[in-house]
């Protein structure tokens, strides 16, 4: 049965024409699909990266719109008042949207959801975020996962839904309701200079994140397994800015990599499929376990006596990558540059912070949230406490990576090193001469500076991490 009054099609973190449910449940209603994007607080508050590369999606997808006769509504403002208001001013009979999982947009659709109800207007949530919803992957005893490997052995064999392709039209309206212009919305504002030397490093929009994954699963995923740890090497899918966005599904990747692991990919397509599931374990969490958000997990680690003083001069040493230990160093360079950390690196980076330097997993989790253009709400909250060891199925709390040693183990030629730290370098990359060139000027770093001393002995922070733990209240 069709309906001929228009569809709203609310847009959130599906920036993308393929494999949408929402929007093909909206075609297939029968009537024109009003695609709208609300620049609501969760907007506002992202961080200066995720914020600057959520417009460029945007922007990707509302050409591909207008390719096919259609465009993006912009609105500002409450999603449950301007849903209503525009549902009332085009005659719209329905809205409908993707699901997410975390708990500041759950009790966000929520509202969206009551408010329509009430107006008598079709309110329907649908997939597309995840490859198993979070309500669907019970343990035998009926609970949820808390640790990964029992989740992974129970989902690895699940049928996952083929992909539904692009609709070959997107019905227009008889007439566009008003719309704010995307440009004048500034979402990179808070990127400064930085956004011209991060751009080249962003892969946006669904032709890009295909092209990436028809390159990764043809070419690189039979040796993913042994080149995924070595951070100098494209040995990664590098599909994690696509993915957060929306860009691409998980079932398109889920479904590459399954056709890989049967023509011969062996067992590193399995391992990549994997970290597919390490995703959706993350979102399986924080929809179960919210708090895992911005608090700890365990919450016996709420005793635990982390400093959670930002202004230390370590911790300034930190984030700026002068904490002279160059594997830390590099990686945090790397992420300021490309809004991207290799995942070996993020480990290191972590452990240094919660361990070496002894302070609290949010403040590495907020300059992550400020920094990262593949910002993920629960694969990055699930990260930190994974490392720092106050998570579900974390690293063992005196699990203390040496960063040094890790280094000579999977960058044993330097090429990591070389490519984001300058000083002491005679003839630096163009890469480690462009995080000067995207750093804060107050910073006041220049390339020929000396190369720091270590902020704290790698014996010394590992011994003061493991008295503390060894005396932890719990």
């Amino acid at each position: 049965m069709t309906d001929t009054t228009p569809t709203i099609l609310w847009l959130r973190r599906d920036l993308r024409l393929s494999d949408h449910p929402a929007l093909t449940a909206a075609v297939e209603r029968g009537g024109p699909v009003i695609p709208v994007f609300i620049r609501d607080k969760l907007v506002d508050d992202l961080g200066a990266a995720p914020k600057w590369r959520l417009g460029l999606s945007l922007a990707d997808l509302d050409k591909r719109l207008r390719d096919k006769g259609s465009r993006i509504v912009f609105r500002s403002g409450k999603p449950a008042d301007i849903l209503l208001d525009l549902a009332r001013k085009t005659g719209a009979g329905a809205v409908y949207w993707s699901r997410a999982y975390d708990p500041d947009a759950i009790e966000r659709d929520k509202a969206v959801k009551a408010s329509l109800k009430d107006a008598d207007i079709e309110a329907e949530s649908h997939t597309g975020h995840l490859l198993f919803e979070p309500w669907t992957v019970e343990t035998k005893a009926g609970g949820f996962y808390k640790v990964y490997t029992p989740m992974w052995r129970a989902v690895r064999d699940r049928e996952v839904d083929a992909p539904l392709s692009a609709p070959s039209k997107v019905p227009p309206p008889e007439s566009w309701p008003d719309s704010d212009a995307l440009e004048d919305w500034k979402l990179g504002a808070a990127m400064d200079r930085g956004a011209e030397v991060c751009l080249p490093h962003q892969r946006v929009g669904e032709e890009a994140a295909h092209g990436r994954l028809g390159w990764f699963t043809g070419h690189a995923i039979g040796e993913y397994k042994n080149t995924r740890d070595f951070p100098a090497e494209d040995g990664t899918s590098g599909l994690s800015e696509n993915l957060t966005y929306g860009e691409i599904s998980p079932a398109q990747c889920w479904h590459a990599g399954r056709r890989a692991l049967h023509d011969g990919g062996g067992k590193s397509a399995e391992t990549w499929l994997q970290e597919l599931v390490w995703r959706e374990f993350a979102y399986h969490l924080i929809y179960h376990t919210p708090r895992i958000k911005d608090g700890n997990w365990r919450e016996e680690w709420d005793a635990f006596p982390w400093n959670e003083d930002e202004r230390r001069a370590e911790v300034k040493a930190w984030k700026q990558g002068r904490t002279g230990e160059p594997f830390v160093d590099a990686a945090m360079r790397e992420m300021y540059v490309t809004g991207k950390m290799h995942n070996r690196a993020r480990m290191i980076v972590a452990s240094y912070l919660t361990k070496h330097l002894m302070t609290h997993w949010k403040v590495g989790q907020a300059w992550f949230d400020d920094c990262l253009t593949d910002w993920d709400v629960a694969s990055n909250a699930m990260g930190w406490q994974w490392a720092a060891g106050s998570g579900p199925d974390a690293t063992p709390y005196f699990r203390v990576f040496n960063p040094e040693t890790q280094l000579d183990k999977f960058d044993p030629d330097g090429a990591y090193r070389r490519r984001w730290i300058a000083e002491a370098q005679s003839r630096p990359t163009k890469t480690a001469l462009s995080y000067f060139e995207a750093i804060p000027r107050s910073w006041t770093m220049q390339p020929d500076d000396e190369y720091p001393e270590r902020v704290i002995g790698l014996s010394e922070g590992r011994q003061r991490a493991l008295d503390a733990y060894e005396a932890r209240p719990f």
